[in-house]
């Protein structure tokens, strides 16, 4: 009995049991940026299963909205167009199967990537590129919000601004 009490003494008194392990603050960061990754590699490789299990179901909100002077090019051909337009059919679902059905090389391109996260809830901001075959369609901010499941980090909703490239694609 006293053997043992010592035993248990000392490994309270030692500094490894005594100190907390401390959080490892990289851990959900680098999870997101997996996420990040995840999303851009599934867009190259016209992955469409892959993409759609980044999301926490398929009917996040998927909600762009245009600069003023992309909607006034548009306008001149399509007077009626909005700057937000709400569009139920227009999803995370319909943009990849887009990208499925393009037999073009699609890539979207992310920079200035800033991620704030509690380790359960998370806010991803960046600036992005759309590009075709090579060449840039639109560019703007694009923002995520996501969620820590059991099943790993998950996309709740993808919000960005959209502007139009001016070049004439050739």
């Amino acid at each position: 009995m006293k053997l043992s009490f010592l035993l248990m003494a000392c490994l309270m008194a030692s500094p490894v049991m005594a100190q907390a392990s401390p959080k490892d603050t990289g851990t959900p960061v680098k999870q997101i940026e997996a996420v990040i990754e995840d999303f851009r590699s599934a867009i190259i490789t016209k992955d469409k299963e892959r993409f759609l299990k980044l999301l926490l179901h398929e009917d996040i909100t998927w909600q762009a909205v245009m600069d003023d002077e992309s909607l006034q090019r548009i306008r001149q051909k399509n007077p009626k167009a909005a700057k937000v337009e709400v569009n139920r059919k227009y999803n995370p679902i319909t943009f990849i199967d887009g990208i499925v059905a393009d037999k073009q090389r699609t890539e979207e391109k992310f920079s200035n990537i800033r991620i704030d996260t509690d380790g359960d809830v998370a806010s991803v901001y960046f600036d992005y590129s759309f590009h075709d075959d090579g060449r840039e369609t639109n560019h703007g901010k694009e923002a995520w919000h996501l969620v820590n499941t059991e099943a790993g980090w998950k996309i709740v909703s993808v919000v960005w601004s959209e502007r139009l490239n001016p070049a004439p694609k050739k």
